[in-house]
């Protein structure tokens, strides 16, 4: 099998769904073929399933050792926090998970400070990047978080509504937080090469639809929850896998990711932005919408201040006017 790099990829939480649904995504897609697995619970179960299914040419090394796990690698995605339960919100997990990506982000200082990118997909996953960011002492372009779901959520539901296929559902994008505060921009979205702004409002699709629609793919993640009786792995695992494959020098990654943003209008912030990934790893544009959904956005980056102004109350980061004492590409 050709691979795309010879480089180490880590998988953090690798005993759980979601990671290994990661690691089997990234075998299939023939990423590199050199894959450790790590978790403070032993992933041997999960390495040795992957042994098993035939993938010969990669060495798949499974370990509770953090030294272990880190030392070399290049690539890190984690999904190494608590997962959200039934009538849980991403932001319940705020003060624990964060803890743990204080200590992800100091692992990645001590054993692989030349790592070239790192995904990070527990919730709260615009605060728990944060927290990973600055405490790796990473540039921002290094570190992006899961926020595609939403999009493919919303691409899904449109796609459901129109009976299309999904790639006939263009231009779908949710920015800000990954949360139920996230801003849904229909405004560029087209369906089957029609724009959605000249559908909705009328019969075929009430403008009324269309909040219920924005509302319930706010809210996609609890739905899973309520279907499946646990929180998302399949997506997320695939979403995030076509993440570092897109830095690793692959296919494009077609969604927005969430990016550390420090602009005139957002600052010190973790948001989905209108991103690139590639080798260079990840830039931005800040997205431009309509009025009422730039507004929206707008609303999205003040929940997220608030949420991140905890952190510092909870005493998990200092004070952003701090920051770049900690990390000096901040």
């Amino acid at each position: 099998m050709k691979f795309l790099t010879n480089d180490k990829l880590t998988i953090v939480g690798a005993a759980g769904m979601i990671a290994s649904n990661m690691v089997q995504t990234a075998l299939m897609m023939g990423l590199t073929n050199d894959i450790c697995l790590y978790d403070v619970f032993s992933p041997e179960g999960v390495a040795e399933e992957m042994r098993q299914s035939g993938f010969g040419d990669v060495k798949i090394t499974a370990t509770t050792d953090v030294k272990e796990a880190f030392t070399n690698a290049k690539y890190i995605i984690s999904s190494g926090g608590a997962p959200r339960k039934a009538g849980m919100t991403r932001e319940d997990l705020l003060k624990g998970n964060c803890e743990i990506a204080e200590g992800l982000g100091k692992n990645i200082k001590t054993y692989c400070p030349d790592v070239k990118h790192v995904v990070i997909i527990f919730n709260p996953a615009d605060l728990t990047g944060l927290v990973t960011l600055l405490y790796s002492g990473l540039k921002p372009s290094q570190v992006t978080t899961l926020a595609g779901l939403d999009s493919t959520r919303l691409q899904s539901a449109l796609a459901k509504k129109f009976n299309v296929q999904q790639s006939l559902v263009t231009g779908c994008a949710t920015y800000g937080g990954h949360g139920e505060q996230m801003a849904v921009f229909g405004s560029h979205v087209k369906i089957d090469g029609k724009p959605l702004t000249d559908i909705i409002g009328t019969p075929q699709f009430p403008a009324e639809e269309w909040e219920q629609m924005k509302t319930d793919v706010t809210k996609g993640g609890a739905k899973i929850i309520e279907l499946r009786g646990r929180s998302s792995f399949q997506s997320p695992a695939y979403l995030s896998v076509e993440m570092i494959r897109s830095v690793m020098g692959g296919e494009k990654f077609n969604y927005p990711a969430g990016t550390y943003v420090k602009t005139d209008k957002y600052n010190h912030i973790m948001m989905a932005m209108d991103t690139t990934l590639d080798k260079n790893g990840c830039t931005f544009k800040v997205p431009t919408g309509t009025p009422e959904e730039n507004a929206k956005l707008d609303a999205s980056y003040e929940h997220l201040c608030k949420m991140r102004d905890e952190l510092v109350t909870l005493n998990i980061v200092p004070p952003v006017s701090e920051w770049s004492k900690v990390n000096p590409n901040l």
